[in-house]
């Protein structure tokens, strides 16, 4: 009788060379005992949330910085130690909530985790937002003690929702609490976040400031050196090549030690799979191609829907092969698809931003171009592979409406 496929495939991956000890070191989530090129932030951040040792109410705290610049690391990092610092002391642990708004993105639902983490059910939908907001407010107080409330990403939360729960809850201990006591970290990548709240929500949610720079090459060697150490067999990766094109390759793009890390462990993958006993700067590039793929397809997919509309027309003028690919044809492609799917149609100027936005995820290349007396005008052209935009819009419902759609012929 044959051997299955998978036992073969599972066979010779189990009896190839040993590469990690533990890949989990190097996922993101993981949260080491010593953050390399963080120690003014941890300080700082330290210095802060020390209030809570006397039973004092931290300031608010908000902090901003491109992503992958260890903001979600140094806050969880600071309140783990603080939880092992009042224990010791005997002092009461604060209750620590961290909701990531990305996923955690409307008030609703924030106010729904925070009863959850207090034990109060509610419902998925269905209740005023203001009696999910009472029935926390009653059960914190009911509680007694401090919550300390992490809002990753909280620029997502404000985008989707606006920043109502935010207002509520920077000004909960000012009226509303008798008993209890809440204190805010914010945590955004977008450093423009600030000029889209309220400025009673940011007076208050930054009571402390704090901005993340980007690691350069040489701090990213220092980080993916410790984490190696801890994954890794001795011997396995190729040095000093393999983490020093890692961390140039990350550092080209803002210093991004989660974008490093990545690399260095899909690299490690992908030796494993295919029986090295080395991790070499090959796999390094491999596991660039892998991880740009994956990037393009996570962007490409959650755009918001009149963005997949305004890249699905330039896609279809490209694979149309049209010689010249400008605003105004997106645009008039772009307005035949709304009428098509029923949805508005934006203005000529919004659509022109959206492509900018297109442009500067570098799905597409957008330039100005003199056309002499006409004067400029962009031309515009797909800058990753075709046949992934294709696959990932036509997954999306409004676009399967309109797969069969020419556009028009235009004259040069």
């Amino acid at each position: 009788m044959s051997e299955k496929p998978l036992d073969v495939i599972f066979e010779k991956y189990l009896s190839g060379p040993r590469i990690f000890k533990d890949r989990e070191v190097l996922r993101p989530t993981y949260i080491p005992e010593n953050l390399p090129h963080r120690d003014k932030e941890i300080s700082r951040v330290g210095l802060i949330l020390a209030t809570a040792l006397k039973s004092g109410t931290p300031s608010n705290i908000f902090v901003y910085g491109k992503t992958g610049t260890g903001k979600t690391a140094v806050i969880k990092y600071v309140l783990k130690h603080l939880a092992e610092k009042c224990t010791e002391l005997g002092v009461s642990i604060p209750n620590y909530v961290y909701l990531n708004c990305s996923t955690v993105n409307t008030n609703y639902r924030v106010l729904a985790h925070l009863c959850e983490t207090l034990g109060v059910d509610v419902p998925f939908t269905g209740l005023p937002t203001d009696e999910v907001y009472n029935r926390f407010i009653s059960a914190l107080d009911s509680k007694k003690g401090l919550m300390i409330i992490v809002l990753d990403e909280v620029d997502k939360l404000v985008d989707k929702d606006g920043d109502a729960v935010l207002y509520d809850l920077t000004r909960i201990n000012n009226s509303v609490l008798k008993k209890a006591r809440v204190s805010i970290i914010g945590i955004s990548n977008n450093l423009k976040f600030k000029e889209n709240l309220d400025p009673r929500v940011l007076s208050s949610l930054g009571e402390e400031e704090l901005v993340f720079p980007p690691y350069g090459a040489l701090e990213l060697q220092d980080i993916l050196r410790e984490r190696a150490k801890m994954s890794f067999f001795d011997g396995v990766l190729e040095e000093p090549g393999v983490i020093n094109l890692c961390s140039a390759l990350a550092a080209r793009e803002h210093g991004d030690a989660r974008r490093a890390l990545d690399l260095l462990r899909v690299a490690g993958e992908q030796a494993e799979r295919m029986g090295a006993s080395k991790v070499t700067e090959e796999h390094v590039k491999m596991a660039q191609n892998i991880l740009e793929t994956d990037r393009i397809s996570e962007v490409i997919s959650t755009l918001p829907v009149q963005s997949k509309l305004v890249l699905y027309s330039i896609y279809l003028l490209e694979k149309n092969q049209a010689s010249k690919i400008t605003t105004g044809r997106v645009y008039s492609v772009y307005s035949d698809l709304c009428k098509m799917v029923d949805l508005e149609t934006l203005g000529e100027r919004r659509v022109s931003g959206l492509i900018a936005e297109l442009d500067m995820l570098g799905i597409i290349v957008a330039k100005l171009k003199s056309e002499g007396r006409y004067g400029m005008t962009k031309k515009i052209k797909i800058n990753v592979p075709i046949k992934q935009i294709k696959d990932i819009l036509e997954n999306d419902y409004h676009i399967k409406k309109v797969v069969n759609y020419m556009p028009p012929p235009f004259q040069d």
